[in-house]
C-alpha cells in the first residue's frame, strides 16, 4: 500500500512539476492591431512572447473590419493590444463578444493627449479652408508618444508575467532610448530645413509628426479616413504652392494608389516619394523583418532631401 501511495504521489509530483515548468516557460501570446504596436511588443517581449498582427499585411487599416476568425484568435491570446478608440472604433463591440475573462486588454494610447484636426491646422495649412472635427488617431508618429506606448505595453507584459518584469522593463528602456535618439536626429535635421512644409498627397496622417518637429503639413483630403475624397480646390492650391514655393517633392502614403500625389506631380514636375505612416506593412516588408525604427529612419532620409536640410 505504501509503495502504491508513493508511486501515485510520485506521478502527481512529476505531473505538477511538468505543468509548472510548461507554464513558467510558456511564451505570452499577444495579438496586436496595427504594425507599431506589433513591433513595440516584439521589441519589449523578445523571446518570451509570440506576437501576431491582426491586420493582414498589405491591407489598409482604416477600413479593416475583423472577421470571426480574428475574434477566435483574440480570444485564444493572453494579451490584446490596440492603438486607440479612434483608430479602431470596432474594438469596443468586438470585445463584448470575447468570453476569455483572463484576456488582458491594452489601449496603447493611455496617457496620451489626442489632437483634433482643428488643433493641427492654422489658417495657412487647413484643407482648402475647411474646418474638421474628430481626433487624430495617428499617435505613434510623435516619437514621444511612441515612448509612452512602449511603457504602457511593457507594464501590461509584466503584469501578465511578473516573473520576467525586469526583462520587460530593461527591454523597454533600451527601446525608448533608441526612439529618443531618433527623435533627436529628426529635431537636429529639421532645424536646418530650408523648406518647412510637407506636401502630402495622401490622407492626413502626419499631424502629430509635423507639430513635434515644427513643420507645416498639407493634404488635399478632408479627414483621416481613406474613404474621404480629396478637395479639388485644395489640390489646385497645392499645385500652385509647389509651382511658386520652390518645394520639389510631393509625398504619398503606403498601401494606397497614389493617384492624387501623381496628379500633383504631373502638374508641377515635383518628385514623387513615399512617406510611410507605419500603419501596416507589405508582405515582403513583414517577411524581411522591417521595424518601426527602420520605417522612421527611411522617412527621415526622404524628408531630409525633400525639405532641403543641410
Amino acid at each position: 500500500m505504501l509503495k502504491k501511495i508513493c508511486f501515485v504521489f510520485g506521478v502527481l509530483f512529476v505531473a505538477f512539476v511538468s505543468l509548472y515548468a510548461k507554464d513558467a516557460g510558456a511564451k505570452i501570446e499577444i495579438v496586436t492591431t496595427l504594425f507599431p504596436t506589433y513591433d513595440f511588443a516584439k521589441q519589449i517581449g523578445g523571446e518570451k512572447v509570440n506576437v501576431s498582427l491582426l491586420l493582414p499585411p498589405g491591407v489598409e487599416p482604416h477600413t479593416f473590419e475583423p472577421k470571426p476568425k480574428d475574434i477566435v484568435k483574440i480570444n485564444k491570446s493572453d494579451i490584446f493590444i490596440y492603438t486607440d478608440n479612434y483608430m479602431e472604433p470596432w474594438v469596443e463591440d468586438l470585445l463584448k463578444g470575447i468570453p476569455n475573462k483572463n484576456l488582458k486588454i491594452v489601449n496603447s494610447s493611455a496617457g496620451i493627449e489626442f489632437m483634433s484636426e482643428n488643433d493641427e491646422h492654422d489658417e495657412d495649412t487647413e484643407h482648402g479652408g475647411h474646418h474638421h472635427t474628430g481626433k487624430d488617431p495617428h499617435i505613434w508618429l510623435d516619437l514621444a508618444n511612441a515612448q509612452i506606448m512602449t511603457d504602457t505595453i511593457a507594464k501590461a507584459l509584466y503584469e501578465k508575467n511578473p516573473a520576467n518584469k525586469n526583462f520587460y522593463m530593461q527591454n523597454a528602456e533600451k527601446y525608448k532610448a533608441r526612439l529618443a535618439a531618433l527623435d533627436s536626429r529628426f529635431k537636429e535635421t529639421f532645424a536646418t530645413a530650408k523648406q518647412k512644409t510637407i506636401i502630402y498627397g495622401g490622407h492626413f496622417a502626419f499631424g502629430y509628426f509635423a507639430k513635434r518637429y515644427g513643420l507645416n503639413y498639407e493634404s488635399p483630403y478632408k479627414g483621416f479616413s481613406p474613404n474621404a475624397e480629396p478637395n479639388p480646390k485644395a489640390i489646385g492650391e497645392l499645385i500652385n504652392k509647389l509651382k511658386t514655393s520652390g518645394i520639389k517633392y510631393i509625398y504619398y502614403e503606403e498601401l494606397l494608389d497614389p493617384k492624387v500625389a501623381r496628379t500633383i506631380s504631373e502638374a508641377t514636375g515635383a518628385k514623387l516619394e513615399l512617406l510611410h505612416g507605419a500603419h501596416n506593412v507589405s508582405k515582403n516588408e513583414l517577411k524581411n523583418g522591417i521595424t518601426f525604427i527602420d520605417i522612421m529612419n527611411s522617412n527621415l532620409n526622404k524628408l531630409k532631401e525633400g525639405l532641403q536640410c543641410l
